[in-house]
């Protein structure tokens, strides 16, 4: 078997999740070619090269990868893909928008967000938002998949030696082309990587509020998050919500702060390794996985916790 991994970037650095994918690729079996498409990447490809377990590292260099626009990437994963059996992205942004087109020229069926192997061709994947496990087996000549990072321990960073081998083909798809782009920039972690989340709900009842959690954050190295309820309020960006349709965090500590729990929040970081609440209604579902609650009212538990740090 050869599988195909759609390196995660920025064409500057790789993203950890590419590491989680890999990871999933080892526990499918066989080689595992990792590619990188870009502008200006090769420093990329450098840093894929030296992943544990990959054998070789696809660069495909060339203007019209810059943006990533999926139109044109999706056609240069479909050529390369033919020659492998399976091929393997993050459950990312760029991975959910690559993917199904993949999938749709290859005419093949897609499985999505697979967060267990249980042989080459047969994976578990959540349904339900988490409620119930799937197993899904595919009889696909080419298997074509999602991962869901949280699922997977990430392979070393370091350690490999692949070769990484030029890719000429450019394709401009020519329907679409890249406008612009607004980041959000922080100094605090990366919100699906950070080892640490503090997140607020609707119990903060406003952003200002939401202070309290950037203060606490700074003083642990952790990212600030929110619930659907929140965002939707205007509390904070969208580009901070956890749960089934925002990001899917795992960190080893996350803390809910004036969060109920609705199953749709829940979906997003129930495999936290230790989940910590702070919610005046005892009542509330959150209480339910935490490992730790608080029933207090988090105007006052959140400034003295800070005090305390």
């Amino acid at each position: 078997m050869s599988i195909l991994v759609i390196a995660e970037h920025n064409n500057a650095e790789l993203n950890a999740a590419t590491l989680n994918t890999v990871a999933a690729a080892q526990a499918i079996g066989g080689d595992i070619d990792v590619l990188v498409a870009g502008a200006g990447c090769a420093a990329v490809a450098d840093a894929a090269a030296k992943v544990a377990g990959v054998s070789k590292v696809l660069l495909a260099d060339n203007a019209a990868y810059a943006n990533l626009l999926p139109e044109n990437v999706s056609l240069l994963i479909a050529e390369l893909g033919k020659g492998y059996t399976h091929i393997l992205a993050p459950a990312s942004t760029n991975g959910k928008n690559y993917l199904p087109r993949v999938a749709a020229l290859l005419d093949v069926d897609q499985i999505s967000e697979i967060t267990a192997v249980e042989s080459a061709d047969t994976f578990k994947r959540p349904i339900y938002a988490g409620n119930a496990i799937a197993t899904v087996q595919s009889s696909a000549a080419i298997k074509v998949i999602t991962v869901r990072a949280t699922g997977f321990d990430a392979v070393a960073a370091e350690g490999g030696s692949a070769a990484v081998e030029a890719v000429a083909s450019a394709h401009d798809a020519g329907t679409s082309s890249f406008v612009g782009e607004e980041l959000a920039k922080s100094d605090r972690p990366e919100l699906a990587g950070a080892k640490i989340v503090i997140s607020g709900g609707r119990g903060m009842q406003n952003g200002d509020n939401f202070e309290m959690l950037y203060k606490v954050a700074d003083k642990l190295g952790a990212a600030v998050g929110a619930s659907r309820a929140a965002v939707d309020a205007g509390f904070v960006p969208n580009d901070m919500q956890v749960g089934q349709t925002g990001k899917i965090v795992a960190p080893q500590l996350y803390v809910a702060v004036g969060i109920s729990g609705a199953i749709q929040h829940l979906a997003g970081m129930k495999d936290s390794k230790v989940i910590v609440a702070i919610n005046k209604d005892e009542e509330a579902p959150i209480f339910q996985v935490a490992d730790y609650g608080l029933v207090a009212d988090l105007f006052e538990a959140v400034p003295e916790l800070e005090g305390k740090l």
